[in-house]
């Protein structure tokens, strides 16, 4: 099991919202590549970045972010938020990024995720943000009627390496995680689920972990580090246990 703790990147610093909320927007730091590089130094070997200026817009500039981080650590790279071409995709890739995130590109249009599965073995992930067990979309800010377990399914079959699997009324509040829901679509399919929102202590890393058997291959942790609630060295101890 993988520990990844989270940069959200908003307008160039380190933020984390409030369940999805750009207006519930808390700053954490100025400046990505430190933070991954505080990351690195504590132990981490992943790290999951999300561009929410891409994921609400489709548009952003934050390449730069990432290739200082790829080119200044040694972690491995998952990133989500407003990836919706091959273009992107492969920009992504060529920087240094391990795990590519589809995310509404990928509910919208199916034969997209799976060219890009074609064109990018092991490399293409696919978000699943779900409020009240149906999947939102453009950066948490559209609520489709697509159920997430049936989504997750199709993407599976359609090449995806792995499901990041979000409850959105758990992220950013550190209520504890939604490990039901994330138990049972990891039961449901063949491909990691990764579990995310909600992580508000050691517990509930404790707890995640449990069901590492049911393929649930790691836990996203954001807001719970930066406050201090979490200790990232014996959060990695639990889940390499």
């Amino acid at each position: 099991m993988i520990f990844l703790p989270a940069i959200d990147i908003c307008e160039g610093a380190c933020v984390r919202l409030e369940r999805g909320d750009f207006n519930k927007k808390t700053v954490f730091n100025k400046s990505p590549l430190n933070q991954a590089m505080s990351f690195e130094s504590l132990g981490c070997d992943w790290l999951h970045v999300v561009d929410l200026d891409g994921a609400r817009d489709g548009n952003s500039n934050n390449y730069e972010f990432i290739k200082e981080i790829t080119s200044q650590t040694n972690l491995k790279i998952q990133f989500g938020g407003g990836v919706r071409s091959f273009e992107k995709i492969k920009k992504l890739l060529d920087l240094g990024v391990e795990r590519v995130i589809l995310g509404t590109k990928a509910l919208k249009n199916i034969e997209f995720l799976e060219a890009a599965s074609d064109l990018f073995p092991r490399n293409i992930a696919v978000g699943i943000d779900a409020r009240k067990g149906k999947v939102s979309t453009d950066g948490w800010t559209k609520d489709s009627n697509i159920d997430a377990e049936e989504f997750a399914l199709r993407a599976a079959s359609k090449g995806a390496c792995a499901i990041i699997f979000t409850d959105i009324d758990k992220d950013g509040v550190m209520s504890g995680p939604n490990n039901l829901s994330t138990k049972t679509i990891a039961e449901k399919v063949s491909i990691p689920v990764i579990a995310s929102g909600g992580i508000s202590n050691i517990n509930d890393v404790i707890e995640i972990k449990k069901i590492e058997s049911s393929g649930v291959a790691g836990m996203i942790c954001g807001r719970a580090i930066y406050d201090g609630k979490i200790d990232i060295k014996e959060a990695l101890e639990v889940v390499r246990g």
